[in-house]
């Protein structure tokens, strides 16, 4: 493949992955992950590995993440869970086979993969009734984003500090917390479950902005 035409080709997947999150844009950090993601769809091409794979990829390393929550490994799995599930729909653009149905897998996908992060941290002493009023805020605030794409509005709003990338950094955060004995793990659950409340606020707010 010469350069005009790899070049027109990382182009058109640009393009294509803003039109589909709302006209979000491609610069900076969301910019440095779409050349990770433009790579890895050149390469799972080359290795026939289909977006569908990546996405049951997330969902497995997830529940490894929960099963292996009191070792190092929750730690490698949990990553690989982030990646599978962020690169699974940058590889469905690279091979042109998005879909309205790959979209809902994918959202569905994501959900359960949060639910089993959080079982690992119930496993590791976070209360039940926080761990599942954590996954229920996140739960929340994606839902209220995906009803206002499908009531038309198409700005991607409000970016909150509880993003799932910075849910999964919790998650981290939280284990490797608790793998070296440093105390208050229960404590920085409850802080991150304002932080998330305070999120959902942003998102509703700038909902009933749009909405008026």
């Amino acid at each position: 493949m010469d350069s005009g035409t790899s070049n027109s080709r990382k182009a058109q997947f640009l393009a294509t992955w803003s039109a589909l999150h709302n006209n979000a844009s491609t610069t900076g950090i969301v910019g440095a992950w779409l050349e990770i993601s433009y790579r890895f769809g050149l390469i799972c091409t080359l290795l026939r590995i289909g977006p569908n794979v990546l996405t049951l990829l997330g969902l497995l390393s997830a529940l490894a993440t929960a099963f292996t929550a009191t070792s190092w490994w929750a730690i490698f799995f949990l990553l690989a869970s982030l990646f599978f599930d962020g690169i699974d729909g940058s590889v469905a653009i690279y091979q042109k086979r998005q879909s309205e149905l790959g979209a809902l897998l994918d959202s569905i996908a994501h959900r359960i993969s949060e639910a089993l992060w959080l079982c690992a941290l119930y496993r590791i002493g976070l209360p039940a009734w926080l761990a599942i009023t954590l996954w229920s805020v996140a739960a929340i605030q994606e839902y209220a984003r995906a009803r206002l794409a499908s009531l038309g509005v198409r700005d991607v709003g409000v970016i909150t500090p509880a993003e799932r990338p910075v849910r999964a950094s919790f998650l981290v955060v939280a284990l490797v917390a608790w793998r070296v004995s440093i105390p208050g793990v229960i404590i920085l659950g409850y802080i991150f479950l304002l932080v998330e409340i305070y999120s959902l606020i942003l998102v509703m707010r700038y909902a009933r902005a749009q909405l008026r």
